[in-house]
């Protein structure tokens, strides 16, 4: 939950310019509604039988707001709330304890952007999201780092013949309550951007995530992957120092359909990963999806409609057929 000062902070930040310059705020509202039928079959049923089902997919609601200050600087802000469909609740569909995706304030110029509140991560963006391409609630989990944050302040340079900056420092969000730093550099020559990340968790185990990635456009076909590995005082079990997490994904788009593909092994986290798909975007608004999804070990299978909490750890992993649908409006 975000504290109240941030909401003021949100409010502050699209009225008051309206009212001393007697000018209205750019605002946009949005929407995306996902959903998907499921059928999931765990390798281990005496842990957890096999079911079929109704799962959100992250859907989410909200707006966006920015306002020009002088004409080099302007002053933004969003606020977005998850929606799980499948539950009928405001929330998270993987964290359901999260009634709040996004909700940030910042300012972004020449000088490049910085943020405050509850947003994505920078090493998330960096390193993680060029191969968080599917559409069903199984992606994304094939990675070692977290996605969105509160109280995080965070910063985006401008880019310099290709190459640019970022970085994170998030209060009490590392590892035991520790303050969390995270970096990130990227080098982007025409179609390809490389980048390089740290993820610094802190806490009694010094843990710290570094990680490299790639991400490729060639006409139709699009190739993302990563390098993830724990650098830690821990010696085994989730985090242990040397676990890695490797991804490799493929992506090409044939007419409205995009069929994708993931291979990737993630130590202590699922293990080896199996990801396919194939999008059908109808038309602007409509895209149909369908994906398969098989964990070695288990990361993403949970209960019915479940989350973080009522993930199946003991069900030694699985497999999911998903087939749904996604309306942005």
């Amino acid at each position: 939950m975000l504290h109240r000062k941030v909401w003021i902070t949100i409010a502050t930040a699209i009225i008051l310019p309206a009212v001393v310059n007697a000018e209205p705020a750019n605002i946009a509202f949005y929407a995306s509604l996902r959903i998907q039928a499921e059928s999931v079959r765990p390798d281990d049923r005496s842990a957890l039988g096999s079911y079929s089902g109704f799962r959100d997919a992250y859907s989410r609601i909200g707006f966006k707001a920015d306002y020009a200050l002088t004409s080099s600087m302007e002053a933004f802000a969003q606020l977005e709330l998850p929606l799980d469909l499948a539950n009928g609740a405001v929330q998270d569909p993987w964290d359901q304890e999260e009634d709040i995706r996004i909700a940030k304030v910042g300012l972004r110029g020449d000088f490049g952007s910085l943020s405050y509140g509850q947003m994505w991560m920078p090493y998330y963006n960096a390193i993680a999201y060029p191969v968080d391409m599917f559409s069903s609630y199984y992606s994304g989990f094939a990675t070692y780092t977290v996605f969105r944050r509160d109280r995080t302040l965070s910063y985006y340079s401008p880019a310099f013949a290709g190459f640019s900056l970022a970085g994170g420092w998030s209060e009490d969000n590392g590892a035991n309550g520790d303050n969390r730093l995270q970096l990130t550099g990227s080098y982007s020559p025409g179609d390809t951007t490389l980048s390089v990340g740290m993820d610094d968790l802190g806490g009694p185990h010094d843990a710290r995530i570094y990680g490299v990635s790639l991400m490729h456009t060639m006409g139709s076909l699009y190739i993302g992957a990563k390098y993830e590995v724990h650098d830690s005082r821990i010696s085994s079990g989730y985090g242990a120092d040397g676990d890695r997490a490797v991804n490799l994904y493929a992506g090409y788009t044939l007419g409205k359909n995009t069929f994708k593909a993931m291979l990737a092994n993630v130590e202590g986290y699922g293990e080896d990963i199996v990801h396919l798909g194939v999008d059908h975007q109808y038309n602007k608004q409509l895209k149909l999806f369908a994906e398969y999804y098989y964990e070695e070990d288990t990361a993403a299978i949970t209960e019915e409609r479940g989350g973080l909490a009522e993930t199946a750890w003991n069900a030694s992993g699985g497999q999911v057929f998903a087939v749904g649908m996604r309306y942005d409006f």
